[in-house]
């Protein structure tokens, strides 16, 4: 079971912000595993024309993106860090291990990162506010590339013993975190093996290994960063919240419904991001079906009243 962070309880906590600083090989890993799938999602757009890409790289590099997706928007973010439901053991286990797939972090330094984002959300604090450096041309260029990926490059890390100190106390979860980076190679290796196998060619493994493995992880790595970047800087509000998160609809069926960010951190607690009429959120639709299996008890559904608490005047 996990709780999340009061901000009101948050800012009285003794423990400092960062934890510690990371080694240079650390940084180095970082930035490996941020720029090598990047490559390869620059690559993919002139080689997707006339370079090996067919029904199988699809469909291995669909089966892993919604995979992984899942595992951070409904593991990472809305069980683990704001304990929108109650998930059974396997369940909670099986969101750890399908978050470590999409490359992002560990389970317990993603969501000490981000419990730290909604305490100081576009205030001093926040890890990656877009918001941080001013309101000029320049300072908001600044602060997008900042705010989508350059805070990643940056050494201080989040104190886990101040925002998750409940997954450091979970040993399934702990020895899940630990083992981060075999589930990245994982990641980046199964699909190339699942693509040699099904087709039976080593020109086969390249493929899924390239499209299933390093662009599709890029590609969701992008998707992940938009949500902090481009959602706390354009869409509209139609709830109250104390920071600048929008909801930016184009992103919806991409990001699994994470870019209902306006309805997210007006309710972060909330099993659903997608709270109005014709919002996709499939997120919450796996939730649901969680739900229905029994595997997820006390779902967090939002409330009609505490919706219409929350609109904002123009959007009554």
């Amino acid at each position: 079971m996990t709780s999340t962070l009061s901000p009101t309880r948050e800012k009285h906590s003794p423990k400092p912000l960062i934890g510690r600083r990371r080694s240079l090989p650390e940084t180095f890993l970082v930035k490996l595993f941020i720029l090598v799938p990047f490559t390869a999602l620059v690559a993919a757009v002139p080689l997707a024309w006339g370079w090996g890409l067919g029904w199988t790289d699809l469909g291995v590099a669909a089966g892993f993106y919604l995979v992984s997706a899942l595992g951070v928007t409904v593991g990472y973010h809305r069980y683990f860090t704001h304990g929108s439901f109650k998930a059974n053991r396997p369940l909670r286990i099986a969101l750890a291990v399908a978050g470590g797939l999409a490359a992002q972090g560990s389970v317990i330094a993603w969501v000490a990162d981000h419990r730290r984002h909604h305490a100081f959300s576009d205030r001093e604090g926040d890890p990656h506010s877009p918001w941080l450096f001013g309101t000029s041309a320049r300072a908001l260029a600044k602060g997008f590339w900042h705010a989508h990926m350059g805070w990643l490059f940056e050494r201080d890390v989040t104190n886990s013993e101040r925002f998750a100190p409940d997954l450091l106390a979970d040993r399934d979860i702990r020895t899940v975190d630990r083992l981060f980076i075999p589930l990245t190679v994982v990641s980046v290796a199964l699909p190339g093996v699942l693509g040699g196998l099904i087709t039976m060619s080593w020109w086969g493994a390249v493929t899924a290994f390239f499209w299933g493995g390093l662009v599709r992880i890029a590609f969701l790595h992008h998707v992940t960063w938009s949500v902090n970047s481009i959602c706390h800087m354009v869409g509209s509000r139609p709830f109250t919240s104390r920071d600048k998160a929008a909801n930016f609809w184009p992103l919806a069926l991409l990001s699994m419904g994470e870019s209902w960010h306006n309805s997210h951190h007006a309710d972060p607690t909330g099993a659903r991001h997608g709270v109005l009429r014709g919002q996709l959120d499939i997120s919450a639709r796996v939730i649901w079906i969680f739900e229905k299996f029994g595997w997820a008890t006390n779902v967090r559904w939002p409330k009609p009243e505490r919706l219409a608490a929350k609109r904002t005047a123009a959007a009554r």
